[in-house]
């Protein structure tokens, strides 16, 4: 049996090919051919994630939006209150009519209507939806960020590999690379603070020299780790603060008619932000908005928030879609839970996870469908009961990340990137 030359065998692989006929390719000539071992195909297969340039932009409704008042209205029943249902661009589908400018781009999202959980406990079920795991003593979780990102980062990009703009992400890096942990924006479309060298560049490096050397002296038994982290930490600061890529934080470039679609808003500066890493190569950033926890005054509420987030998430669809980046960016819309379908008597709905719903676009999702169905009432899901493992094996399924691949804690204990669920194949087909 004859095989070509190794450098004939990868040249195979130059041409568009699918992740699984890529290494397959490479497999089939450059294994046999003696020319690649195992850690070779980890390599090539990690580049070939990363030329793909697929992204995530998580938009994070804090404290649990009411499906009532958001994607799954019951105003024929009691229980909807006084939210009206406005048309979508999904033929007999109705949102709440806080809503218009989602509805005009419903043809481009997959509405689940059936996600359920257990966890009723706003940090619990944060965390666990941040990570695809509860709470525990034993591990400090990575986040499905951080997993996502150690995947689909671009090794010459300057820029953070996992941004939230917005205080409070629930997880960070956990035992993985200290670079993997979230780049905190908290006013977007300003630089981040003390992102400029206060003195000259050379006097800059001096110093950094001088605290590489006390770092390594310090590094003594037991410190070691936390003396690396410390310094990659630094040294990636460093590298971010004399990088042209810092524009990107601003958005003095963008026209004016652009960012009046998104909103004169932290939210909608926010989105329009969030596009301009993905463009620039930033694999995962969340967009965060606190207020959904309306244990009282929900129906006041609910169409403040939606007036600042209903205009901003139809703009970063339609912005992704217009300059091609959608089909490689997942979008998704969620909260930690979902709110009681009885009103209560100040006029809130309280803490439902056996209920909620969220939206998904881009990166393979086939939009302009509806998953799962509720009662009329809203009490329970009478079709395609969804879970959090479901919803994050089906992310990694869009982004084309193998949801198995293992990381091994500090307790020597191997955790995959979620252990259980199955993609929801209704959104892929």
């Amino acid at each position: 049996m004859m095989f070509t030359s190794c450098h004939e065998s990868i040249q195979l692989s130059s041409s568009h090919l699918s992740r699984r006929r890529f290494l397959h390719t490479v497999s089939a000539a450059s294994i046999a051919a003696g020319c690649l071992g195992f850690r070779d195909m980890i390599s090539l297969q990690a580049q070939e994630m990363k030329r793909q340039n697929k992204a995530v932009i998580m938009l994070w409704m804090s404290g649990g939006p009411s499906q009532f008042e958001t994607f799954d209205p019951k105003s024929n029943h009691a229980n909807g209150g006084d939210t009206r249902s406005i048309a979508t661009k999904i033929p007999g589908v109705q949102v709440a009519s806080h809503w218009e400018n989602v509805a005009g781009v419903m043809d481009e999202f997959a509405l689940i209507r059936s996600l359920t959980n257990k966890e009723g406990n706003h940090r619990r079920a944060s965390y666990q939806l941040h990570t695809g795991y509860l709470p525990s003593g034993s591990a400090k979780h990575p986040s499905l960020a951080a997993n996502l990102a150690s995947h689909l980062t671009h090794e010459n990009s300057d820029l953070p590999s996992v941004v939230s703009i917005g205080r409070g992400f629930e997880a960070g890096a956990g035992y993985l690379d200290v670079s993997l942990d979230p780049f905190f924006v908290d006013s977007p479309g300003t630089p981040p603070a003390n992102l400029s060298i206060p003195t000259a560049d050379s006097r800059y490096q001096r110093r950094l020299g001088l605290l590489s050397q006390l770092e390594t002296e310090m590094a003594g038994p037991g410190n070691q780790r936390l003396v690396e982290d410390h310094l990659r930490v630094y040294q990636k600061t460093a590298t971010l603060v004399r990088s042209p890529q810092t524009e990107v934080f601003t958005l003095d470039s963008e026209p004016e008619s652009l960012k009046s679609a998104y909103g004169h808003n932290n939210f909608g500066r926010g989105c329009l932000l969030a596009r301009r890493l993905i463009e620039q190569g930033v694999p995962f950033v969340e967009v965060r908005t606190n207020g959904w926890d309306t244990h009282q005054d929900n129906f006041q509420k609910v169409p403040e928030l939606a007036s600042e987030i209903d205009p901003a998430t139809a703009a970063l669809i339609k912005d992704l879609k217009d300059r091609g980046m959608l089909d490689s960016t997942l979008v998704i819309w969620m909260g930690e839970f979902g709110r009681t379908p009885r009103i209560n008597g100040r006029g809130g709905r309280d803490h439902f996870p056996t209920i909620s719903n969220l939206l998904m676009a881009g990166a393979g999702i086939r939009g302009g469908q509806v998953i799962g169905k509720t009662s009329p009432d809203g009490e329970q899901i009478t079709d395609r009961p969804v879970t959090v493992p479901d919803v994050f094996q089906s992310i990694c399924h869009a982004v084309k990340i193998d949801p198995n691949i293992e990381t091994v804690s500090p307790q020597g204990r191997p955790l995959k990137i979620i252990d259980t669920g199955s993609v929801i194949t209704e959104l892929f087909s």
